[in-house]
């Protein structure tokens, strides 16, 4: 073995036949985060069986009857907002300076969840569904039939750009130029650059939109984090029987709420004359993560209050 592939055996580096795919520039965006999510969040989660047994009746019911294309999604987004109502201290950012050991909370005045739309590419985005407290249930289910229409209509790569280009800028405003600069360098140059250099400087590739008509997609605005996340693994795959333990929040939210899917859980219960029964409900397990920096665990209790509350009286949706 020669010294140069006994270096590139103790540096891990790909051998001949190794397939290598660089990050795009959504995953490179969505990687900074979760790593900044890491580094900065402590986070806590905990896990919820919920019988959404009485729900689902509700929901089919009204389902049928609404006049609007309603989806158990947009139903649970909807339960995640009036929640949120309950636990404002949950739709939150947290800015905290390591080096000062010092911080502060943010409490939003508007709910923007930000939503994960998966495309049938298999990509997966973070969307912002804004000011959700001011929306009933039909309202809610438009805006997310919105967001799907017009991310189709969306050129993605000049969007994440902007994007990218606006974090950099929130960078150099925060006085972190090295961090800057490197971002700005792998961006243009090396194997696992996402743009050419010369087009930093034409107008084509600075706007969201070139064509005539009027822009009927979403903006750089609609991919930035809203105050909280919220994620449903259960509409990726029918047969998906897994409990999602955690995910870390988007950084500086506070919170991230997760859903999983549907399934029947059988269970022993008391009957009127004190025999012991079986029985069949349905159970939809849910996780809820926080930064543990904005206190314990009496943060989530309004929001778990709350959802008890609309798991226990469902006739409620028909309200919304």
């Amino acid at each position: 073995m020669s010294f140069k592939d006994y270096i590139k055996k103790a540096a891990l580096a790909p051998e001949e036949g190794d397939r290598i795919e660089y990050m795009t520039i959504r995953d490179r965006l969505t990687s900074n985060v979760l790593v900044n999510s890491q580094r900065d969040i402590p986070g806590t989660s905990c896990t919820y069986e919920a019988d959404v047994t009485k729900l689902l009746e509700e929901f089919n019911k009204l389902k049928q009857n609404c006049g609007y294309k309603l989806t158990f999604n947009t139903m649970l987004l909807k339960i995640l907002t009036e929640c949120l109502k309950a636990a404002p201290r949950l739709n939150a950012h947290f800015e905290y300076n390591h080096r000062a050991t010092s911080g502060r909370l943010i409490i939003k005045k508007h709910i923007d969840v930000s939503v994960a739309v998966c495309l049938d590419s298999g990509e997966t985005f973070q969307i912002k569904a804004k000011h959700l407290e001011e929306k009933n249930l039909q309202e809610t289910a438009f805006e997310m039939e919105e967001i799907k229409r017009k991310l189709l209509n969306t050129n993605l790569k000049r969007v994440m750009f902007k994007v990218g280009g606006q974090r950099m800028l929130g960078l150099a405003s925060k006085g972190k130029i090295i961090s800057t600069v490197s971002q700005f360098i792998s961006a243009y140059f090396g194997k696992g650059k996402i743009a050419k250099f010369s087009k930093l400087f034409k107008k084509k590739y600075r706007t969201v939109n070139t064509s005539k008509k009027p822009y009927d997609g979403l903006y750089a605005d609609d991919f930035t984090e809203g105050t909280v996340c919220f994620t449903n693994w259960g509409t990726l795959y029918d047969e998906l029987d897994v409990n999602i333990t955690y995910i870390p929040p988007l950084y500086p939210q506070v919170f991230l709420f997760a859903s999983g899917r549907v399934k029947d859980t059988e269970y022993y219960y008391k009957d009127s004359n004190g025999l012991l029964q079986q029985g069949t409900k349905k159970v939809l397990p849910l996780t809820m993560v926080f930064d543990h920096k904005i206190g314990g665990a009496n943060d989530l209790i309004p929001f778990i209050k709350k959802l008890d509350e609309i798991l226990k009286s469902p006739s409620v949706i028909h309200k919304w």
